[in-house]
């Protein structure tokens, strides 16, 4: 049994729609490509085959794993997100004690996050230094390189789910 993963409505739509694409457009497209490379003749050196069969395994490894991922899904209930810690759901404006400058994050399950759009999971490492901690709580954060982020958790938020 696979671990609980927390989505976003939105992001569960998304999710559902890729599915249902893939299943009833993408199979059929590619079954039709397959079909025609067939037709080609001998198929030990049709490349054609081998690129259209490469694709169809492709296509079937996505469907499993949204497939998978939904099964696992747990939508967030935006109404039970809470500003007292820091959890999913939540935006995080924290002061780099060092740096002196302030970051916002908004913390997501791993399947959201998105770095460059600010949004980091909780399961990253700047995620998971600041779980559960309170205004104006004192966090230290260990990122990859080896460095050592001292953080000061100025404000806590909701996000805003489209």
């Amino acid at each position: 049994m696979g671990k609980e993963a927390l989505i976003s409505k939105h992001k569960l739509t998304e999710y559902e729609q890729e599915l249902e694409y893939l299943k009833t457009v993408k199979r059929k497209e590619i079954a039709e490509t397959i079909k025609e490379a067939r037709s080609h003749g001998d198929l030990s050196e049709n490349s054609e085959y081998d690129e259209a069969k490469n694709i169809q395994a492709i296509i079937e490894s996505r469907i499993l794993e949204i497939e998978k991922m939904l099964q696992h899904a747990k939508v967030i209930d935006e109404d039970e997100l809470t500003t007292d810690k820091v959890g999913i759901g939540c935006v995080v404006k924290v002061k780099d004690i060092d740096a002196k400058n302030t970051e916002t994050y908004a913390i997501v399950s791993s399947s959201e996050s998105d770095a460059l759009a600010g949004k980091i999971s909780d399961e990253s490492p700047v995620g998971s230094a600041l779980m559960d901690h309170r205004v104006g709580d004192l966090c230290e954060v260990t990122v990859p390189s080896g460095m050592t982020l001292h953080y000061k958790i100025v404000e806590i938020g909701k996000q805003t789910f489209d």
